[in-house]
């Protein structure tokens, strides 16, 4: 259990972190009612959606370039294990759920998909929506993953990789589209 007076180093990094200003790339979208603080990297050409929580006050996130959030979904991190660390070219859903994770490049997450603790999806794989990823879980490259918690359901197709690749330049057109006409 914490406590403070055992634990006053850990609480004065958390001051130190959420005093942190974001850094974000110029061309990055970050929609009206995104909630961020501490310390967070967000690549270039990325966007951020409505309603998005990013906590980066116990330990760092980063997230690569080309990398769209969507709407409603937490992404935090563990004061223990690790930040939590997104990749380029990289979907993650509406309202999905990611902690203390780490997201390889050019992955698909689903919506509402839960991604715990010390958990991986590699480069290239795929999560389905609605699924739960444990603690400690790795997703390999090239496989669907789908349940909860999630196990492999089959390996991607070429249309897999498709939607992947699509997905990540649709929301990056979306996100310079709204940056244009000043949309926030």
């Amino acid at each position: 259990m914490l406590t403070p007076s055992k634990n006053a180093d850990f609480y004065l990094k958390v001051a130190q972190r959420i005093h942190q200003t974001p850094q974000i790339a110029a061309n990055s979208f970050i929609a009206s009612h995104v909630t961020m603080v501490g310390d967070i990297a967000i690549g270039e050409n990325s966007s951020v959606w409505y309603q998005s929580v990013i906590r980066g006050d116990v330990n760092n996130i980063t997230i690569g370039k080309g990398t769209n959030i969507q709407d409603g979904t937490v992404i935090h991190a563990s004061s223990i294990l690790q930040g939590t660390f997104i990749g380029d070219y990289v979907t993650v859903g509406h309202q999905a759920l990611l902690h203390a994770c780490t997201i390889g490049d050019k992955a698909f997450i689903g919506m509402k998909a839960c991604i715990m603790d010390g958990a991986t999806v590699e480069t290239g794989a795929m999560v389905a929506a609605n699924a739960l990823v444990p603690p400690g879980k790795t997703v390999p490259s090239g496989e669907l993953w789908a349940g909860s918690p999630a196990r492999k359901m089959r390996d991607l197709t070429d249309d897999d990789y498709k939607i992947i690749e699509n997905s990540a330049a649709h929301y990056i057109e979306i996100a310079k589209t709204y940056l244009n006409e000043g949309i926030k």
